[in-house]
């Protein structure tokens, strides 16, 4: 084989290479299906992850869709493993989840969902009683939707 047609064999094959791994999931955010949107409180410059709940993506490949729905521990089940943030009452708690979702807020007490907390740009304050408080953050983006789920105990 002349050295000529070795070099243009050798580009082909290093082409494809590169076309197959730009093709292929997970190396671009945008691909990754379901995405991995993380989600932080963030108290007095420290952020905190949030622990993730039930789930639900779609998304459209030409005629088909593809949906993926989890069905995990509530936010009182998920608060039994979440290490417990210490905060002063009346504490301005930031609410940061990647591409910026609509969010509803929920507080739960050992029953169920408690009340709404309507959020001023992201910003929630912790209660002015002490105790322990579970809370519910339920972000939808256009093709998907996160519950999140994080627990302040207020001193």
């Amino acid at each position: 084989m002349s050295m000529k047609l070795k070099h243009v064999l050798f580009a082909i094959i290093a082409f494809y290479c590169l076309l197959l791994a730009s093709c292929s999931n997970g190396t671009n955010k945008d691909e990754e299906f379901p995405p991995t949107m993380t989600g932080f409180i963030n108290i007095n410059e420290t952020a905190y992850k949030m622990a993730v709940g039930n789930y639900k993506w779609e998304r459209k490949q030409g005629l088909n869709t593809q949906v993926v729905e989890t069905d995990a521990a509530s936010p009182n089940q998920i608060a039994e493993n979440y290490k417990v943030i210490m905060v002063e009452q009346d504490t301005t708690m930031n609410i940061e989840i990647e591409e910026n979702p609509e969010i509803s807020i929920y507080l739960w007490n050992e029953i169920g969902r408690d009340e709404e907390i309507t959020p001023n740009k992201n910003q929630i304050f912790s209660p002015k009683s002490n105790g322990q408080y579970i809370y519910e953050i339920l972000a939808k983006w256009p093709n998907g939707e996160v519950s999140y789920t994080f627990v302040i105990e207020v001193r």
